[in-house]
């Protein structure tokens, strides 16, 4: 007999992945982790969060989100900006599928469709093009799951005991 699916809350999904419940949503919208609708409530696929996690470098949740990052602020002036993914890989000089790859692990939101093309936030490309030009050649990882820049351990900081 095959085991049942196991859902968990969105409050429980951020806590595992250590993002806000806004950013589980969003992830949600873009097809990173699968959900269903229980009543009113939202309830999350485990298996899709652990299969996530898996992709992800591990590091320790910073407490701050993507949204209140000073690299992201300086691009608040497009906060209401709609940018199609071809005309943002030309736009912003990153290829179609480092976009598709970032909308998927919900880095950036996607924002509709329009006829065939997908629609995102353009505030998240401009964010995620600054970080990915900023950090060029520094390995593989450029984000954390929850969207703000992948500091490797070697560059990260050593506070006194």
């Amino acid at each position: 007999m095959a085991a049942l699916p196991t859902f968990i809350s969105t409050e429980e999904a951020a806590h595992l992945l250590g993002v806000s419940q806004a950013r589980v949503r969003r992830m949600i919208e873009a097809g990173t982790i699968k959900a269903a609708n229980v009543g009113s409530d939202t309830v999350v696929s485990e298996a899709s969060i652990r299969k996530f996690h898996k992709q992800q470098p591990i590091s320790q949740p910073s407490g701050i989100q993507k949204e209140d990052l000073p690299e992201y602020k300086k691009y608040s002036y497009l906060r209401n900006g709609i940018i199609s993914i071809s005309e943002a890989a030309r736009k912003y000089d990153i290829t179609f599928s480092a976009l598709h790859r970032w909308v998927t692990r919900g880095y950036i939101l996607r924002k509709g469709q329009d006829k065939n093309k997908v629609l995102l936030s353009e505030q998240d490309v401009a964010y995620c093009a600054d970080i990915y030009h900023s950090h060029r050649g520094r390995g593989n990882w450029l984000f954390n799951n929850d969207g703000t820049p992948y500091i490797p351990r070697s560059e990260k900081v050593q506070t006194p005991a």
